[in-house]
């Protein structure tokens, strides 16, 4: 009987897990802003861009440097992008120090479409003459998904002070205006979380990279069988969305 029970136990875990492989992906709409300053005195070139979560290029978003003979030294994002210049702001040769605000809207190259929820790269380049393709290169991993990230990447001089920050719509103020009125409970919980709050018209639950798991009407959700860790409560009310990170244990 232990055996029996000990296998559909199993097949259940796997079943959970073929579904969640399964589950469509969702695509958060939201901005990245990427912040740094340079200091440095010389003629410089100075760029950022993104890549997708299996690698790939994905669009530049920020390029200062006009001469396309000095893009080989930029090492790394000339030989990702082939010098991809489009969709990205842009400007003349730097020359002086100097801070930078990058932002992505989340879209894809075309900037027509969302792009899916996942874990993304974001890399900043910095190259001058003297350096020649001894470049500086940062490079770091977010999360694009319903919850905001920050991240604060080691500085490679002359650039200092990098902030990444991912920042989903209908967060903010607004979500902490909303946690007031909706209340996830246990936080941890081990088979059950419970959701109060009026006017709820569907409640989500997703991975922490996005992965639609379960769409609900119900105030109870069962996580009995979901793998240990964290997960995202979405509520899609009449006063707007609210996300809530919860813990499985």
């Amino acid at each position: 009987m232990k055996k029996i029970f000990a296998l559909s136990i199993f097949i259940m875990f796997l079943g959970l897990t073929k579904a969640q492989e399964n589950a469509p992906l969702v695509s958060t709409d939201g901005s990245l802003t990427v912040t740094s300053n340079v200091t440095y005195s010389n003629p410089y070139y100075y760029v950022v861009w993104i890549k997708e979560p299996f690698g790939n290029f994905l669009r530049t978003i920020t390029m200062y440097g006009q001469t396309a003979k000095y893009y080989p030294d930029l090492a790394h994002w000339n030989s990702e992008s082939a010098a991809n210049k489009v969709n990205a702001t842009t400007g003349a040769t730097k020359s002086s120090s100097s801070p930078f605000s990058s932002v992505w809207n989340g879209k894809n190259q075309a900037n027509t479409t969302i792009v899916p929820d996942g874990n993304y790269t974001v890399s900043i380049e910095m190259s001058s003459e003297s350096y020649g393709s001894n470049s500086k290169y940062i490079t770091t991993t977010f999360t694009k998904g319903p919850a905001a990230v920050t991240l604060n990447p080691t500085a490679v001089s002359p650039i200092s002070n990098v902030t990444i920050r991912w920042q989903p719509a209908n967060t903010g103020i607004k979500e902490i205006e909303l946690s007031k009125l909706y209340s996830i409970y246990p936080n941890p919980a081990i088979s059950t979380v419970y959701v109060n709050g009026p006017e709820i018209q569907e409640i989500e639950l997703l991975t922490l990279n996005g992965k639609l798991i379960l769409v609900s009407s119900e105030r109870t959700l069962d996580i009995n069988n979901l793998p240990r860790g964290f997960y995202l409560v979405k509520l899609k009310t009449k006063a707007g969305t609210f996300i809530k990170k919860i813990e499985k244990i």
